[in-house]
């Protein structure tokens, strides 16, 4: 009895240790309306602007999770995924936890409205030229920037 209790127990730190000593996966989307405004959300932790997105849930794949988190976030639906703008894994690029973020770009349309109040205060379609890009959490900017260069990324 005791040998397999201490199987378990290690078995259970294994689990763990492979849980939590590895990168999270999150999909940020680059949401472009149909007049060519880009939407971005004002993060309540910070009150910065930031792309739609999040974490991707058990059981989900990237194009489901831009989905689910462009609604949650903005009230909008994705009329196409356009494109991989690229994948971003710099251990520092979020301040919480170690994430890999894949971007991608999307045309959408709907009515904004923030559905996630407890993390999203405020979503607003903003014209290329007047995008914050001085003004956005984590490394949005950089990937605003590769958006807009064109060029696909892994960072």
């Amino acid at each position: 009895m005791v040998e397999s209790a201490k199987r378990l127990w290690e078995f259970g730190q294994t689990v763990l240790g492979i849980i939590f000593r590895h990168p999270v996966t999150g999909v940020s989307i680059v949401p472009m309306l149909p007049d060519g405004q880009i939407v971005l959300v004002r993060r309540r932790d910070n009150g910065k602007w930031a792309l739609p997105g999040g974490m991707v849930d058990w059981g989900e794949d990237i194009s489901t999770t831009a989905l689910r988190e462009l609604k949650e976030e903005t009230g909008l639906d994705m009329v196409k995924l356009d494109r991989l703008v690229g994948v971003y894994s710099a251990p520092n690029r979020d301040p919480r936890v170690h994430s890999i973020s894949i971007l991608v770009a999307a045309q959408v349309r709907g009515t904004m409205t923030v559905q996630d109040t407890s993390e999203i205060m405020e979503v607003k379609p903003f014209s290329l030229e007047q995008i914050p890009l001085d003004h956005l959490s984590h490394d949005y900017s950089r990937q605003v920037q590769d958006y807009l260069s064109g060029s696909t990324t892994i960072a």
